[in-house]
């Protein structure tokens, strides 16, 4: 496993420390981790994801969806269900499972659903208006005025043209 020394960008950066974490606990994982379940990530638009997680014999109530500040937790728990007849080979893996995903800033789950042994988890990421991009004119001045100073500043001017 090639290993990536992030030191030197982590000394020469301000404020990038998740993302290195995140590289790191990526490379971690990747190397022989377990792949169970199975799961696709996809980009619906601009601002929408959707999880497919493959869960193949569990049930809604064997499901447990947890979304906390940039952790999406995906668990599943298998009940212990007693099979009619004696079992020959087992090929559907029926243990349990944790399954995580890291999430971008202002990232939501907006829906989930279970059909046909796929867990589809939406998301969406809202950027609060405040947090978005605006355009800042160069030279000009831009002032708010309040109505009730809107007569001082119409008499001011009125002044200044006599």
């Amino acid at each position: 496993m090639n290993r990536f020394d992030l030191t030197p960008y982590r000394r020469s950066t301000v404020g990038f420390d998740r993302i290195f974490d995140l590289l790191e606990n990526t490379a971690r994982s990747a190397g022989g981790g377990d792949n169970y379940p199975p799961f696709n990530i996809e980009r619906r638009g601009e601002d929408a994801y959707r999880i497919t997680v493959a869960v193949a014999g569990f049930t809604a109530r064997d499901l447990d969806i947890t979304a906390q500040q940039n952790l999406l937790t995906v668990q599943g728990r298998k009940r212990d269900e007693s099979v009619e007849g004696e079992m020959l080979h087992v090929g559907i893996a029926n243990r349990g499972f944790e399954r995580r995903f890291e999430l971008a800033d202002y990232v939501r789950v907006e829906d989930a659903d279970l059909k046909d042994g796929l867990l589809v988890i939406d998301l969406v990421r809202e950027v609060p208006e405040a947090m978005k991009p605006k355009k800042i004119a160069i030279g000009g001045t831009t002032l708010n005025v309040v109505e009730g100073d809107k007569a001082d500043t119409d008499s001011n001017d009125e002044q200044a043209a006599a």
